[in-house]
C-alpha cells in the first residue's frame, strides 16, 4: 500500500534551501520516491491553515517512507533544510 510524505516548508533563507533543494531529489528517488507535488501553486478553500511551499513525495510502502526520512544522507540534508526554512513534515499510508 503506498504511502505519501506530506510537507510544508517555510522558506526563510533561500540560497541555503537551494542547497537542499538541489540534493534531495536523489536520496528520494534511491527510496522509490515519486513527487507528485514540488511547490506548485497552493489555495485554501476551508480552514485557516496557510501553506507555503507544498511537495508530496509518494513511495510504494510505509517502509520506503521511512527509510527514506531513516537515510543518513537525508539527515544531513534535513539539517540544511531546518537552517533554512520552517517545516511540517508527515508521513500518511495511502488507500
Amino acid at each position: 500500500m503506498a504511502a505519501y510524505l506530506i510537507v510544508d516548508n517555510e522558506i526563510t533563507d533561500e540560497a541555503l534551501f537551494n542547497e537542499y533543494a538541489r540534493d534531495i531529489v536523489a536520496v528520494t528517488e534511491a527510496h522509490g520516491g515519486r513527487y507528485l507535488v514540488r511547490g506548485g501553486a497552493t489555495e485554501v478553500v476551508e480552514g485557516d491553515r496557510t501553506p507555503h511551499r507544498v511537495v508530496i513525495i509518494e513511495f510504494e510502502d510505509l517502509d520506503g517512507a521511512h527509510g527514506f526520512v531513516n537515510d543518513p544522507e537525508y539527515a544531513r540534508l534535513a539539517d540544511i533544510r531546518s537552517r533554512s526554512s520552517i517545516t511540517t513534515t508527515i508521513i500518511v499510508q495511502g488507500v
